[in-house]
Parts: C-alpha cells; structure tokens; sequence
C-alpha cells in the first residue's frame, strides 16, 4: 500500500498566487452585472440610515494617491456600515465647476474662446468636465469602491444648479448676502477674487523699505518738523496709501537724528537703531499714540495728505509700530479706513495693472512697479533704506502665482451674522482627530466675510437683477422663478436669454419704473457650489438624510468643504450639515517629501493596479495612520504585499482542509470541542470584538495589525501547524479531525467577513471557495456577531499561559537544530521542568508532544530537577533530547512501539488502527 495515499492533504482550487491585476476587472465586472450596490441597498432597506456624504473631488485629471487614499477610507465605512446593522447607501460626486477646467480648453487649443460667446464656451466646459468625470469614475471603480456610480451627483447639473440657487436666495433673504467694495484676495493671474480656500502660501523673495513721511499738521502736538516712519514689504502698494495707523496705548518717541526727527514705536526704537545703524541720537520726545490721533503727514510723491489714525491691528512684532495704510489693499485697512472715512482706493485693475489713479505709474504690473516706486522714493529722499527678504505670502492654489489685496465690488456672504451659531455647531459635532474641532473653531472665529463672488465664466451665476437706479434685486419671486427655470433648464440659459426672460412674467420693480433690468454677470465661488450639497445633494435625494453621519476628506478641507457646507447649512437651517468630521493626511514619498513630478517621486494608482492590484493598494490604506501624512513607495508596497500573501496562504490552508467539510452535517457544538479547540473559538471572538471596536473607531490600522496578527501567531505559528498532524493522519470522520475543522470553517468565513471592507476582492474570491455558505456574494452577509461563550475567563488564562510556555519550548527546539543536537522537532524528546502551577498546567495537558511538535514530551519536575545542560527560562527549564525509537513511514513521527501489526511493520499504532479500520476491506 502507498501510504502516501492515505493522507488527507489540504486540496482546494483557491489559487496560491492572486494574480489581482488580471482577476479584479473580472470581479468588478461581475459585481456591475449582478448590481451588487442596488442589492446590498435591497438587502439593508429598512434599517437605521448611515450616511457618509462624498466631498466631491475636482472633475480634472488622472486620480492621484490622495484620491486613493480618501476613496478607500470612505468604501471601508461604508461596507463595514452595510454589514454591521445600518443602511450605508453611498453616492458618489463630482466638483465641475471652476478656473481649472477654463484654463485646460483654452491652454490644450481645445478652444478660441475669443471667437465665442459665453454661453458657447460654457458649452465647452461642461463637455470636457463630463468626460472628466466619466475618466474618473472608471477609476474609482477600479479601486474596488462600491458606490451609486450610475446616479453620482455632479454640481452641474440642472437640479444641483436649482438647489444652490436656493441656498444663495435663503441666505440673501435672511440679511447675509450684500455687495460691498473691499479688498478680497484677487489673483491677476486669473484674473478674478478668490476666497481663503483657494490661497496657499510659498516663500516669496520681496522688497523690505522704511519710508518717511513728512508731518504737516502736528495739531499743537508735534512741531511739525518731524517724519513719521513706516515700514512694508509691498512698496507697489504706497500709491494708495491714505493714511498712518498707530496704537493708541503706545508710546511713540521723537528720536533726533542728523537733524532729522523721526516718529517711531518707543518698544522698536532699540531693533531700528540696529536696522538704520544709527550712533548719534536722542529721544526729544515722547507721546501716547492718542495724542497723535488725526495729525497729517505728506504722501511721499503725490500732492495729499496721509491721516494719522488708530487702531488695535498695530502691533510691536515687527516694522516701526506706524503702519502704512491703504484702505484699498488690505483687510485691516479697510475696517480702520471706514471707521475714519477714507476713500477705498484701489489704481490697480483686474490684471494687477496700475491704473491711471496711480500718476506716474500708469501701465506698470504692479509686481514690476516696486522697482519704479522704490526708485521714486529714494529721489525724493524718502527712502531710508530697503533690503529683500523671503517670507511666506498667499499664492492662487490653482495658478501658483501670488495673489494681492484689491477693494473691487464683490459679492460677500456676512458671517459676522451667524458666527455665533456656527462656533455652537462646531462644538457639537465630532471630531477625528480631535485637534480637528480647535482648527475650525479658530478658522471660523477669526475669519472675514466670505467673498463669494468670481469674474469667471464657467460657474454657476449669481442670481441677482438691477435696477434702472442700480440696486440690486433679489427676493423670494425671483430666486424660485430662476430656481425653477435652472433645475428646467440648466445655469447656461443666464447668458443665453434676455434679463427680462428670466424674470417673472410681469415682474415689476420699484427700481425700474420703466421696467428696464440687467443681470449680474459674475458667478459664484465654486465653494459656495461643494458648500451647497447639503441641500442639492443631501436634501434633494430620496435615498440620502440631512445632517450626514460623515464628512471624510483631507485636512486641507477644514479651510474648503467642511468650512464652507458648514457655512451655508447653518445660514439656511441653523444646524452642522454633519454629525461628525474625519480628516486624513497628504500622501508622501517613502522619505517624506511632497510627489512631484519635478522630483520623479509620484506614485500613480493606476500603475500600481496594473502591477500589484487594488487589494494591495487598499491594505496599504488600512495599514496606514491616514489622520497623519503618509508615506508610500514601491518598497512599501512590496512589504504590504507580503503581508497580503501571507494572509491570502492563511485563507488557502484553511480552504484546503475543509475541502471535504459540509458545515451543515460535520460541525461540532462547542461544548463537544476540545479545550484547545474551545480557546481558539475564544481568541477568534476577541478578534471580533477587536477589530469592530476598530470598524467602529475608525481606527484601520488597528483591523490590520490585529487580523495580521491573529493570522501569524494564533493560525499560522499555532492552530494551524498543530492541526496538520491530526488533519492529514486522522481519517477524514475522526472526531478531533471534525473537530478541527468546525474551529477553522468558523474560522475562515469569520475572518473573510472581517476583511471584506479592506479586502473586497480577495475576500469575494475566497467566498466562492467556502463550503456551505448560501449567500452569493459576502458583501450580502453581516458581520460576524461576538459571541461571548460561556467560562472564558478560566480557560483564557490557562491556554495564554500554556502559549507563553510553549514559546520558550520552541525557542529552545530552535536553538538545538542550530547546535545540531536534532535535526527537526520531531526527531526531539522534549522535557520539561516546572515549578507550581506551571507544573500542574503542563501535566494536566494530553498529548504536549504534539503541542510542542515533537515526538515524546514529558514533564519531569521542578526547575530545581533540571540537569546542567536543560535550557533555563524565566518560569521553565527545558531539555532537549534525541527521541528514541524508529520513524512511522505514515506520519514521521519518532516511537519505541512501531510494528504493532505484521501487516504494517513500519507504522506507529495510531497509523496502524487507521490504515486497518479505514482503509483496508
């Protein structure tokens, strides 16, 4: 007889290799042709709603490894959601809007936009902006993300426009919507105002000059003699300068120099004494700021005065504590400006050009013009010095190029209005990490008014009439009509139609006895569109609920969608548009620097799916702390890869037992299991609490190391090596043989569920290989229950200890190989000395050889027993001999008593009882 024949070997058709490149195209495909979203929607309906709501990602381009990492983390929640008792519906969308995709029509020569109207070029861009989003969503999908992909929301279309346009009417009808002149972030490279979200900062090199400015009316105060100075980085903005802003509570010194006196900070006058190298001076006075209140000093080269004002804006951190101030180009300029009633003057037009309101200037891009200005100072002798520094400044996010202050008329939403309803709802939401509720609290504490409207085309219009007297329209009537006339026919019919065909019928004014009306023409931020989804999204599908359960997007969110969805949902409902905030990282190279293409450092998704596959990708998702920049590299991705492979061995080897297990008519009870048994049952439903509590927390990397782990110390480095014996020797009905396999049937689905979320496509594959299991598809199943068995605690402890011992067993089996005292384990007598209940553990024990994967252990007695030569340990003392006897041809283990029968001379008595009673007549 061959006894190799009568081995039960693991056999299952799961292939060792994933192939995952090759094999997930093929699973998605099957996924769309069984609907599977539309069926775990069926499957869930009825139960609690959980809803992640999808921070729409920029229709432009390839995804990159941020998208990835953000796509991933979402599809985690919501398949753990969908299996863990909630309905989890899951909506994809799109951001459409916007300068980006203007600027790829007209760069790639898709378009001559000069040779186009408005509405045509609109045309263009919502045709490029849905091949864009189709790109993209392929991708996406790729990545093995289950979502509504055939009914996503995509911000231009007709009933998102028509949401968004009740949005901006409810605002405008509670007071928050006005339009003012004030200096907004204005890009000349775009040509158009951009809100704090669009403003990223890079150094920037910049000229540093100290400039005088003669007094002419001291007040009875100063002599008059004597010259303010200030201090700026941005000399192009000195033609608008109108004024010098002190502290009312400083001192201010008269500081005589070469008979010139000049009128600094008394807290700076020691740091400018170093700056102007001054050796001879003297302090001829010193005055509060208040007592310099609306004193004049003479603009440097314009014929004009300078009003010397107060404010608390003025600071001791730097410069001279006399602040240059140019109402019509910057922030604190203009809120001090208005206070005293200066002009709000701005020579700079939409292309950061000096206009004729600068004399001398006129033509000049402004950044040019420091030059010129500086030059101009300095020939009239008001230039005291100037250097250069580099110092971080605000840059267009989509352009890279620096960006100015500029008063212009803008459209603002008011949030000094409901700032405070905003902090309230911020501190009543949750947020991960926690530092996430202090940044927005701040953001929205200290921000401005939020200026919402854009000198673009392709963006959604602000919705406002004017009348023959110039003022604005907008009220209830017109907002549903031109809501209605939008979600009819799309946001292009504004540049299309006749101001009076969007109007009402009849419409009448009091601002146009006449009945003559335009349009306004700019359009709105496009976070103000994103910000709206709450409403157009939200709100508007059947499937979905306001507030979200979820916000999940990159910290850089906390300045662009959570700010301003938060912003627009409390102005129209008073509450968060979110219950909770969960913010990620950046993705980095494997050193930690920024991908660029520059450096050659980028990491494309699509390359790794074709190399590696998305289940590859997606573990590296889960293995990562996403709340903080992360890094990945091709060597990251290969020891993730590793880790997959041992995982996916775990799934085979236990596939591969149970090939001839019917869970329905061979599983054992617990109570008839073992104690060995009984304990892993008990580990894996501590995995199950781990790992939900995990799910639960949103704490990925916590599922993985504790799957990972389960799978390398519990199955691999244990269960499954000490199973082997009785699963190959044992006949196939043996009750340790069923035993064993009821624990790692239970096993393998408990864990395939478990990882479906992180895993999708190789836990759908395995699925298919399980025995018994009725559901077409693991994703229509629900997470594994955690069972909580009865006298855990008291089997817990003695099994725990016994691993730890059994460690330093195998230890000391290693290091005999090594020593060449055996030549495996099972060539081994293991003996062991132990004190106390460590004794009465290891003795009370059946069969420890085969714990220990050794031919003959005895335990022999106190560690005081132990011969010179035993292996010592903290708690045992372990001797490793030679087993005595002969080798069993069937199961290699070393016995005293082989040839119990005359039939089988070479078999142990355990093989020959099996042999005779199972395999032979």
């Amino acid at each position: 007889m061959e006894y190799k024949q009568t081995l039960l070997m693991p056999k299952t058709e799961f292939p060792m290799r994933g192939n995952l490149p090759n094999k997930e195209p093929e699973m998605q495909a099957d996924w769309e042709s069984m609907r599977i979203y539309d069926k775990v929607q069926q499957r869930t309906e009825g139960r609690p709603m959980f809803v992640l709501h999808d921070g729409p990602p920029y229709a432009n381009g390839d995804i990159h490894m941020g998208h990835a990492l953000n796509k991933i983390l979402k599809d985690f929640i919501v398949r753990y959601k969908s299996m863990n008792g909630f309905q989890a519906p899951y909506v994809p969308g799109w951001d459409t809007h916007g300068l980006p995709i203007e600027t790829a029509l007209t760069k790639k020569g898709k378009v001559d936009r000069k040779k186009m109207t408005v509405a045509e070029f609109r045309k263009k861009c919502e045709e490029y902006a849905l091949v864009q989003v189709d790109n993209q969503r392929e991708q996406f999908k790729r990545l093995g993300v289950r979502g509504d992909w055939d009914n996503p929301y995509v911000t231009l279309t007709h009933e998102y426009e028509a949401q968004q346009i009740k949005v901006f009417g409810e605002m405008a009808k509670k007071g928050y919507i006005y339009k003012g002149k004030k200096p907004v972030y204005w890009s000349p490279s775009s040509e158009s105002a951009l809100a704090e979200a669009e403003i990223e900062y890079h150094d920037k090199r910049s000229p540093s000059i100290y400039v005088a400015f003669d007094v002419t009316d001291g007040r009875g105060v100063l002599q008059g003699d004597e010259k303010y100075v200030i201090w700026t980085t941005t000399p192009w903005t000195i033609p608008a300068n109108l004024a010098i802003a002190l502290h009312h509570e400083l001192n201010y010194v008269v500081v005589n120099v070469n008979n010139n006196k000049y009128i600094v900070a008394e807290g700076l006058l020691e740091s400018l004494v170093k700056e102007f190298e001054w050796e001879n001076y003297e302090i001829t006075a010193t005055y509060k700021g208040a007592d310099l209140e609306h004193t004049k000093a003479k603009h440097p080269f314009y014929d004009r005065e300078s009003q010397v004002i107060l404010g608390d804006h003025v600071t001791l951190d730097a410069g001279t504590g006399c602040v240059h101030t140019a109402p019509g180009h910057g922030e604190d300029d203009y809120i001090i400006g208005q206070q005293y009633g200066l002009d709000v003057l701005c020579p700079v037009n939409d292309k950061g050009v000096f206009t004729e309101e600068a004399p001398m200037f006129e033509g000049l891009f402004y950044d040019e013009a420091n030059k010129s200005i500086t030059e101009k100072l300095d020939e009239v002798g008001a230039l005291l010095k100037l250097t250069f520094m580099t110092h971080s400044y605000p840059h267009d996010w989509r352009t890279k190029k620096p960006v100015i202050f500029r008063a212009t008329p803008q459209w603002f939403a008011s949030i000094k209005d409901f700032r405070e309803d905003l902090l309230k709802e911020i501190e009543e939401v949750t947020w991960l990490p926690k530092w996430g509720e202090t940044r927005l609290y701040n953001m929205v504490r200290d921000r401005g008014d939020w200026c919402i409207s854009r000198q673009r085309a392709w963006g959604v219009p602000i919705p406002i009439f004017y009348g023959e007297d110039g003022e604005p329209i907008i009220n209830d009537e017109t907002i549903t009509h031109v809501s209605e006339l939008f979600r009819e026919h799309g946001s292009n019919i504004w540049f299309e139609w006749e101001t009076t065909d969007l109007l009402p019928d009849k419409f009448e004014s009091e601002h146009s006895p006449n009945g003559v009306f335009t349009k306004e023409m700019d359009i709105m931020d496009v976070w103000f569109d994103s910000g709206s989804s709450h409403q157009a999204v939200l709100e508007e599908r059947d499937d979905l609920v306001r507030p979200a359960d979820v916000y999940l997007e990159g910290s850089d969110q906390y300045r662009g969608w959570f700010n301003s969805s938060l912003s627009t949902a409390v102005a129209v409902t008073g509450k968060s548009p979110y219950k909770q905030v969960i913010s990620h990282g950046f993705t980095l190279d494997g050193k930690g620097k920024k991908m660029s293409k520059s450096l050659g450092n980028v990491i494309i998704p699509n390359k790794i799916m074709k190399q590696l596959g998305a289940d590859i990708l997606r573990l590296w998702v889960s293995s990562v702390d996403y709340q903080a920049d992360v890094r990945v590299s091709d060597d990251i991705l290969k020891q993730v890869a590793e880790v997959y492979r041992k995982i996916r061995n775990t799934f085979r080897f236990l596939l591969g037992n149970l090939n001839d297990f019917d869970p329905k008519s061979n599983t054992v009870a617990y109570n008839d299991l073992s104690e060995l048994d009984q304990y892993m049952l008990i580990k894996l439903d501590d995995l199950v609490k781990d790992v939900k509590t995990g799910y639960d927390e949103y704490q990925f990397a916590h599922v993985y190391n504790k799957v990972h782990n389960f799978c390398t110390v519990e199955l691999s480095s244990f269960y499954m090596d000490i199973s082997k014996d009785t699963l190959y020797i044992q006949h196939a009905d043996h009750l340790d043989r069923r035993r064993i396999q009821t624990v790692m049937h239970e096993t393998l689905t408990t864990l395939v569920k478990l990882l479906s979320p992180i895993l999708s496509h190789t836990t759908e594959e395995v699925w298919k290989h399980i025995p018994g299991v009725e559901e077409e598809s693991v994703q229509l199943t629900d997470m594994p229950e955690v069972k909580n068995y009865d006298g855990v605690a008291k089997l817990k402890e003695k099994w725990d200890r016994f691993m730890d011992l059994r460690d330093d067993v195998l230890k000391a089996l290693e290091e005999a190989r090594n020593e060449k005292g055996i030549k495996k384990s099972l060539s081994a007598h293991v003996v062991v000395y132990a004190d106390g209940e460590d004794f009465e553990l290891l003795s009370s024990i059946g069969n420890l050889n085969k714990l220990f994967i050794s031919s003959e252990a005895t335990v022999a007695g106190s560690i005081s027993d132990a011969p010179a030569g035993a292996k010592k340990y903290e708690a045992i003392a372990i001797e490793i001999l030679q087993a005595e006897g002969e080798t069993c041809e069937r199961c290699w283990m070393v016995t005293k008593e082989l040839g119990t029968n005359v039939n089988h001379p070479n078999l142990c008595p355990d093989c020959t009882d099996t042999i005779v009673n199972h395999y032979e007549g």
